[in-house]
């Protein structure tokens, strides 16, 4: 009986020194990328007032802290320049080694399933760049799918290496661009790929945003349940987003707005709302880039062109950037447009241009600026067409004009200069102007760097978002 007794109790106190170990979160791990010439932080968990030690092999400073009555413990540790393989020891009662570390550029890839899908979804670019991913320099972290109610302090994932193996299922959008980045700029690239097709944005919003918010409140009770993603405002953000918020990024990089198609009218709010939101519980204000969605044939009129519109407004929202990609879509009776390795450079470019500085011209596509109505013609001048327009076919395509009657009819386009002459012989007192303001336009107008123009109306009249017969 004595001999029981002790295994028992020798037992018990061995389960307890394993609860008083240093524990890290799963985005501190071996094979991670940490945000370069940098204070970022180191955290976890250890008994109360355990004392924990951490060396770093990049240099020779020691930092010390300890963790709090509630075994949580925080710091921060300043990293160099872009390079690596490091190694990082965290040592209290019992020592933890991380390996293989690297110091450079942290991008987290967000949205729904535009930014999700990879080689798994039948991506062709994805399954012939796969046999050359083999990238040392290129890690990736995937968060899983998971929901709560409230915020969570972990998730159940690894940093690995990029590879044939591990590309396969990453963010297309995300690999591609990765790579762009660690060629640009010669530097480690971590990926965190936290997304999840299908889901609106409310999801990825704190709950507090969304309940502040009677317009915000409105849309996102108005989701309707789905059995393949959740409705709930913030369950996602819980528990995939708010759990790295600790870990240094450099930015996000979205595609997301399908889901929302049908509450057009709050996205702008929302999704501006939502980038703050991240940015305060990260406490950096960090660049964010986002994708426009693709002209796709929705169920109701109108409703994406609204939501692209809603999109390019949001575009306005302080250290933010949109790309179009209105002429990478084969096929407008498909959601998911094929060409992700041409979003990811139009992305790279972006992002180079504005947050690394590189002279980069004509990164986004041209948006309306301003129009005039000039007798019979309304001329429409245009933001990031300095180096003018060009079209491809015959004629110019996509626009409409109308008179008072407000009955919008098909317009001549003509090219002059770096603005566009918009006309109809029948309308001699034209009003308004719209360009691509459909679900599925394709239009055939870019800049002289081959980005296409964006769509855009001159009124703000009602539009018809009834279901389509």
């Amino acid at each position: 009986m004595k001999k029981i007794t002790f295994v028992f109790t020798f037992a018990c106190l061995m389960s307890l020194a394993s609860l008083a170990n240093v524990r890290l979160p799963n985005i501190i791990g071996s094979h991670m990328v940490l945000q370069k010439n940098n204070a970022v932080k180191l955290w976890g968990w250890a008994a109360p007032s355990e004392k924990i030690t951490i060396k770093v092999s990049w240099d020779t400073t020691t930092y010390t802290t300890k963790a709090s009555s509630g075994t949580k413990w925080l710091t921060e540790i300043k990293t160099p320049d872009a390079g690596g393989p490091f190694t990082i020891i965290i040592e209290g009662k019992n020592k933890i080694i991380l390996e293989d570390v690297m110091i450079g550029e942290v991008w987290l890839c967000g949205g729904q399933s535009n930014m999700e899908w990879s080689a798994d979804q039948g991506l062709l670019q994805s399954k012939e760049e796969a046999p050359n991913a083999t990238n040392n320099k290129i890690r990736f972290f995937y968060v899983p799918k998971s929901t709560s109610n409230f915020p969570q302090e972990n998730v159940e994932a690894k940093w690995v290496v990029c590879s044939p193996e591990e590309m396969i299922h990453f963010s297309a959008i995300g690999y591609f661009f990765g790579k762009n980045l660690n060629q640009q700029l010669n530097s480690p690239v971590g990926l965190i790929n936290s997304n999840w097709g299908g889901t609106a944005a409310e999801i990825w919003t704190p709950a507090y945003v969304i309940e502040k918010s009677g317009l915000l409140k409105k849309a996102a009770d108005s989701l309707k349940p789905s059995p393949w993603w959740p409705e709930k405002s913030a369950t996602a953000y819980n528990s995939m987003i708010y759990p790295l918020t600790q870990f240094s990024i450099t930015g996000v990089i979205w595609y997301q707005g399908e889901s929302n198609t049908s509450t057009h009218y709050a996205y702008e709010k929302l999704f501006t709302s939502m980038i703050d939101s991240w940015r305060r519980q990260w406490s950096r204000n960090f660049p964010f880039y986002f994708v426009q969605i693709a002209p796709y044939k929705y169920g109701n009129y109108n409703v994406g062109a609204l939501l692209r519109e809603a999109q390019t407004k949001a575009a306005n929202h302080e250290k933010t950037g949109m790309i179009v990609i209105t002429d990478l879509v084969p096929d407008t009776t498909n959601i998911h447009p094929i060409l992700k390795k041409e979003v990811a450079d139009r992305l790279t470019n972006l992002v180079l241009s504005d947050t690394y500085g590189f002279n980069i011209k004509d990164v986004q596509s041209p948006t309306f600026q301003s129009y005039s109505i000039e007798k019979n013609k309304i001329r429409i001048e245009f933001y990031n067409a300095e180096n003018g327009l060009k079209y491809t076919g015959s004629s110019i395509t996509s626009f409409e004009i109308c008179g008072e009657d407000q009955q919008f009819y098909p317009a001549q386009a003509s090219i002059e200069g770096n603005t566009i002459v918009v006309s109809n012989t029948t309308i001699k007192n034209p009003i308004a102007v719209r360009f691509a303001f459909n679900n599925t336009a394709l239009p055939n107008l870019f800049n002289s760097a081959g980005l296409p123009v964006n769509l855009f109306r001159t009124d703000e009249w009602k539009l018809d978002t009834s279901p389509i017969k």
